[in-house]
Order: structure tokens, then C-alpha cells, then sequence
């Protein structure tokens, strides 16, 4: 009689594979602040500099959707373990690149053994764990997607600041080696059914090709102004073109590399809208703040970094009761809570102004942390519920892959939105300033002295930043409706919401029995 298997700890097992995750959702952030850095030690423009971010989400992005496929052929455990070693390796690499052409290759591979960790994560926990705590490790996993990217670029800038560029990359090195011994001496009797798939080519190769092409596209887009550059348009042709043969490709085949048919779950889609919906909203949140904090408020990048950093005290000081009480309310409940709070927290940003002070922006922060302690645990554990447990990891890939996806389009499109609505706005407003206005003639004499140049640049400057203030506030009174309209949409769930990996699956007719993630006793 086979049974669950427990590893002979519980708590070094979630040390162990919580830290490779830590390792791999900071490394998401950490070089942003260090790139000009880097640029100025590399010989190269700022522009490149952000092939080192766009290298590593591309192949992140392509990588997730593979982990089904992977898992398949090689098992969760031995997967985890030999890219947390990777890892680790690619790390130490790009720390002593001595070009950016060796950095970006190896930020590439980086991201490449990165883009199943998260997810292969999420199953192992939800496999060791019996059915009464999953709640809690996916409470902790939750914590640890929400405080990584925040601790990203405060510990990118004081490690570059303090000590050199390549150590952001050399902490890796530790941390990987730890955490994959941990998690391959604690797991190393979970007995896994492996497979040998036949390798989907057409699927892989569109794959590729498409969501190469569409990261490269968010990411370069506001750089090349979007359709008025040819590189973009032909892109972005591509880009549509390999995604569309894709999703006919693997709607069709017998043997998908990714297996898009998860979707007939009712939980897994209404769960997986609503957590890259409410993603693509929290990531706007996260990019905007600090951008808004430097460019129109002043802030240094650190000083940015402590306003914004308030947002992961209540996760974590909530982290043992939701993950400890959640499962006996409705998930549903929680999760519309927290499209309530974080929809709330941006209305109160809607209302910011130039002379808001720290404390105002620190403390909206800080309760938009509620918002997040109830997001994450309770809106993965619906998309995962109706899964069977060798879906488990095919289905986390997807989901983090499209969540990941949306981070990009939400990062694109609010930026865009952002600099258009000020350009826009600052037009409307010169308007109201003329030589034939006597309030304006004697505030232009006022602000410069004398020198109508002087004058001139100051008040342009203001408009600017008054520009840049009411379209910040538009994006957020928009942000803050996609989360109300998130409440609708999380209740079109259906309970039960515990994973159904706490049974034996039955096998389909004329196929073998399902994988699983067990051990004889």
C-alpha cells in the first residue's frame, strides 16, 4: 500500500526549497538599480544595460511553460535540484563576465533553469505537506513571491553602492549549493514515475520564437516608441504569427509540450484569470511607486526603496494565520477581500498630490500589504484545487508563465499610459498660459526675476510635473476598478478548493496509472 511521502523534516524541507525560491524571485529585481553600474564598468550605453533584465525574462518566460514537459521526463526532485545548481553556476558566470556580450548570454541561461523552480516548488510543497497545512505552505510561498521582488532593489543598490556589481550575482552561489543539498538529501526517497515524451518540435520551436519575439516587444516598446520603429513592427509580426501556429499546434496534438487542455478545470481558469488580472495590477503598483517617488517627488533609490517597503510587513506578520486558518472560510471570501483592500489602497493613491509627504505614501503601503497577505495564497490554492496531482506542476508553469506574461504587458502598458497621459495633460494645461493672461505675465515676472528664459523653463517645468501628477492619478483610479471587477470574477470558482493531490488519481483507460509523488511504506 503506498502512501503520502513526508520527508524526515518537514520544516528543513520548506527551509530548503522557500530559500532556492527566494534566491530566484530577488534575482527577478535585483540588478534594475544596479544597471547603470554595470554599464559604465562594461563600456556600454544604458540602453544595452537593459538587455541584462530583458535576457533574463525572455528566458524565464519561455522556460515556464516547459515545466510540465520537464517534470515528465525528469521528476520534480532531480528537476529542482539540478537548477538551483545551475543556477548557482550561471550566477557565478555572469559575475565574472568581462563583457556585456558574456553577461547577457549568461543571464539568458540564468533565466532559462530559473523558469521551472517556482513552480516545481509549489507542487513539492503541496505533495509533502498533508492536506490540512498545504494552506500554510503556499501561505509561505506567497510571502516569500511578495517580500523577494520588494528586498530586490534595496539589497541590488546597497550591495552595489558598498561593495561591486558581480556580488549582486556571487550571493547566488551560497545559497543555491545550500539549498539544493538540503532539498535533494530530504527528499531523496520520493519515489517518481518518469517518462520519456515525445518531443513536441513544432510546439517548442513557436514556442520559442513567439514569446522571444513578444518579451523583447513589452520590453523595448516604450524605448523604440512602439509602432513607430520597424524593429517592432517586424517583432511583433513574428511574435503573432509563431503564437497563433502555437496555440493551434497544441490544441491539436496528441502530446503537447504544453498542455493548454488544463483549461477545461473550472477552478484552474477562473483561478488563473483572476491571479494575472490582480498580477498585472499589483506589478503596475510596483513599478509605478518607485518611478513616480524618484522622477516627480525627488527620492533617492533608496529612500524610494524604504517608502515602498512597508507593503511586505503584514504579509509576513500574517503568514502562520492565513496559511493556518484560510482553509476554514471561503477562499473566495479572502481573495474578494483582498481585491477590496488593494482596489481601496489605489483610489487613496488617486488623490496623491506633488507635496504628499513620506508617511502618507508609506502608510497606503503598508495596507495595501493586507491586500497582498490574502491574494496570493488563497487565489493559488483555487487554480490549483481542481488539478489532478500529476497536473500539479504543468499547471503551476502555466499559470506563473501567463502571471509572468502579464507582469510584462501590465509594465509596458502602465509606463505607456503614464508618459502619455502627461504629454496629453501637459498640453491641456500651457493652454491656460499666455503673454495676454496678467495673473500669468506677473507670475512670469515674479519666477524669473527679469529673465523671461528663466521664467519660461521653471513654469514648464511645473506643468511637467503637475502633468505627470494627474496622469499618475488616472492610472490608478483605472487600477483601482480592475480590482473591484476582480471580486466578480474570483466567485465564478466553485468549492471544494482542497487540491485534489490528496487522492490517487484513477487512471484514464488505456493509459498507466498517473505519476505520483510517493513513497512505500
Amino acid at each position: 500500500m503506498s502512501t503520502q511521502f513526508r520527508p524526515p523534516s518537514l520544516a528543513i524541507s520548506t527551509f530548503g526549497l522557500s530559500l532556492a525560491t527566494f534566491m530566484q524571485v530577488l534575482d527577478t529585481t535585483i540588478a534594475n538599480v544596479s544597471l547603470p553600474t554595470i554599464a559604465g564598468n562594461l563600456g556600454v550605453s544604458n540602453d544595452q544595460s537593459t538587455w541584462v533584465i530583458t535576457s533574463f525574462a525572455v528566458s524565464m518566460a519561455i522556460a515556464l511553460p516547459l515545466t510540465g514537459f520537464l517534470t515528465r521526463r525528469f521528476g520534480e526532485v532531480k528537476l529542482f535540484v539540478w537548477c538551483t545548481l545551475l543556477f548557482a553556476f550561471t550566477s557565478f558566470m555572469c559575475g565574472i563576465s568581462q563583457s556585456m556580450g558574456m553577461l547577457i548570454l549568461f543571464r539568458a541561461l540564468q533565466g532559462a533553469v530559473a523558469g521551472p523552480m517556482y513552480p516545481i516548488t509549489q507542487s513539492l510543497l503541496i505533495g509533502i505537506y498533508p492536506p490540512a497545512k498545504r494552506g500554510m505552505a503556499l501561505a509561505l510561498l506567497a510571502m516569500v513571491t511578495v517580500v523577494a521582488p520588494i528586498a530586490g532593489p534595496i539589497l541590488g543598490g546597497m550591495i552595489t553602492d558598498n561593495y561591486s556589481w558581480p556580488w549582486i550575482f556571487f550571493i547566488n552561489v551560497p545559497i543555491g549549493i545550500f539549498a539544493s543539498v538540503v532539498v535533494a538529501n530530504q527528499l531523496r526517497g520520493k519515489v517518481e514515475k518518469t517518462e520519456r515524451p515525445r518531443i513536441d518540435y513544432v510546439g517548442l520551436i513557436t514556442l520559442v520564437i513567439g514569446v522571444g519575439a513578444l518579451q523583447i516587444v513589452l520590453d523595448k516598446g516604450n524605448d523604440a516608441d512602439w509602432f513607430n520603429s520597424n524593429f517592432i513592427i517586424v517583432t511583433s509580426i513574428v511574435s503573432a504569427i509563431s503564437l497563433i501556429v502555437f496555440l493551434i499546434w497544441e490544441l491539436t496534438d496528441d502530446d503537447p509540450i504544453v498542455d493548454l487542455r488544463l483549461f477545461r478545470h473550472r477552478n484552474f481558469t477562473a483561478g488563473t484569470l483572476a491571479m494575472v488580472l490582480g498580477y498585472a495590477a499589483f506589478f503596475s503598483i510596483a513599478l509605478l511607486i518607485p518611478l513616480w517617488l524618484q522622477q516627480q517627488l525627488g527620492y533617492t533609490a533608496t529612500w524610494a526603496g524604504y517608502a515602498t517597503a512597508p507593503l511586505g510587513v503584514i504579509p509576513v506578520l500574517l503568514v502562520f494565520f492565513v496559511g493556518k486558518y484560510a482553509n476554514r472560510m471561503d477562499l473566495r471570501l479572502l481573495a474578494a477581500v483582498s481585491f477590496l483592500v488593494m482596489g481601496i489602497t489605489c483610489f487613496m493613491r488617486a488623490n496623491f498630490y506633488l507635496d504628499v509627504d513620506f508617511r502618507s505614501v508609506a502608510m497606503v503601503q503598508l495596507w495595501q500589504g493586507l491586500g497582498v497577505a490574502l491574494f496570493f495564497m488563497p487565489v493559488l490554492q483555487i487554480l490549483l484545487s481542481d488539478l489532478e496531482q500529476n497536473e500539479i506542476a504543468a499547471g503551476s508553469g502555466l499559470s506563473t508563465f501567463l502571471r509572468t506574461l502579464a507582469g510584462s504587458f501590465s509594465a509596458s502598458i502602465t509606463t505607456l499610459m503614464w508618459t502619455r497621459g502627461a504629454v496629453s495633460h501637459h498640453e491641456q494645461l500651457a493652454e491656460h498660459i499666455t503673454a495676454y493672461d496678467p495673473v500669468a505675465r506677473e507670475a512670469m515676472r515674479q519666477i524669473g526675476q527679469g529673465d523671461p528664459q528663466r521664467a519660461a523653463g521653471v513654469i514648464n517645468g511645473m506643468i511637467t510635473q503637475q502633468g505627470f501628477q494627474i496622469s499618475f492619478n488616472e492610472v490608478f483610479y483605472a487600477l483601482g476598478w480592475i480590482f473591484i471587477v476582480l471580486i466578480l470574477v474570483i466567485w465564478l470558482a466553485k468549492p471544494p478548493f482542497s487540491a485534489k493531490g490528496a487522492r490517487v488519481p484513477a487512471a484514464r483507460p488505456g493509459t498507466s496509472p498517473a505519476p505520483q509523488a510517493q513513497a512505500a511504506h
